[in-house]
C-alpha cells in the first residue's frame, strides 16, 4: 500500500487576551528606616489605587515581588552614604478600557516607574485547541490533494504527531503564540507615552500525518 506523508499547518492572528505591566516604587534616605518607611507607603499607596472599585474589577491578579534594599557607598571606605530600596508588582489585566487610565494613574505615584504592557493568551485559551484542529485539517486536505495529483484517493490515517515525534526530526513547535508588546516605559520624571492598541496574537500549530492512498493511477 503507498503512503503519502504531509505536514498540516494553521496560522491565526487573534484578539490578546490579557495584558500584564510592572510598577517599581522606589526610595532613598540617608536613613534606612525612613527609606523602608517611605517604600512601605509606595507600595500600601499602590495597593490602595489598585483597589479602586474603577480598576480592581480590571485585575486578574497582581503579585508582588522583587524587593531590594541595599546601602550605598560613600567615598570613605565602608561608610554608607545613603539606602535605596524598590519593589516591584506585577498586575494582570482582563479588561483592556480600564488598562490606560490604570496605567497612568500608576506612573503618576511619588518615585514610581511603569513597565509595559506585555499583550498574550491564557495558556489554556480555546484559540491553541482550535489551531490544532485546523491543522489537523490542513494535513488531511494536503494529503488529498497530493492523492488526487496521483490519480489516486486517501485510505486511512496511519499516523498523527506533533512535528518531531513521527520519525523524522524537526525542530518545530506544535503551536506558539506570540506578540511583540509596544507600550513604552516610562517613570515619574516626565510625560507618559504609552501605545494602548492590543497587539493583535499570532497562533501556530503543526502535525506530521501519514496516510495510506490507492494504487497510483497517473503515473
Amino acid at each position: 500500500m503507498t503512503t503519502v506523508a504531509v505536514r498540516g499547518e494553521s496560522v491565526r492572528e487573534v484578539e490578546p487576551e490579557l495584558a500584564q505591566f510592572t510598577v517599581v516604587s522606589t526610595a532613598r534616605d540617608k536613613d534606612r528606616a525612613t527609606t523602608l518607611t517611605r517604600l512601605r507607603e509606595r507600595a500600601d499607596a499602590l495597593r490602595q489605587l489598585l483597589e479602586r472599585p474603577e480598576f480592581a474589577g480590571a485585575i486578574e491578579r497582581r503579585e508582588t515581588g522583587g524587593l531590594h534594599v541595599y546601602p550605598e557607598g560613600g567615598k570613605r571606605g565602608e561608610r554608607v552614604s545613603a539606602y535605596n530600596g524598590s519593589v516591584s508588582t506585577t498586575v494582570v489585566v482582563t479588561d483592556f478600557a480600564a488598562l490606560g487610565e490604570m496605567m497612568l494613574a500608576a506612573a503618576a505615584q511619588d518615585q514610581t516607574r511603569v513597565n509595559g504592557p506585555a499583550w498574550s493568551l491564557r495558556p489554556d485559551s480555546p484559540v491553541h485547541a482550535e489551531s490544532r484542529r485546523a491543522a489537523v485539517a490542513d494535513a488531511i486536505a494536503r494529503a488529498r490533494e497530493y492523492a488526487a495529483a496521483l490519480g489516486a484517493e486517501v485510505v486511512e490515517l496511519v499516523e498523527l504527531a506533533d512535528p518531531g515525534l513521527s520519525g523524522r526530526v524537526e525542530a518545530v513547535a506544535t503551536y506558539q503564540a506570540y506578540g511583540a508588546p509596544r507600550g513604552k516605559s516610562f517613570g515619574s520624571g516626565g510625560g507618559p507615552e504609552l501605545e494602548l492598541d492590543p497587539q493583535l496574537q499570532r497562533v501556530y500549530a503543526a502535525v506530521e500525518a501519514r496516510f495510506t492512498i490507492t494504487s497510483p493511477t497517473a503515473l
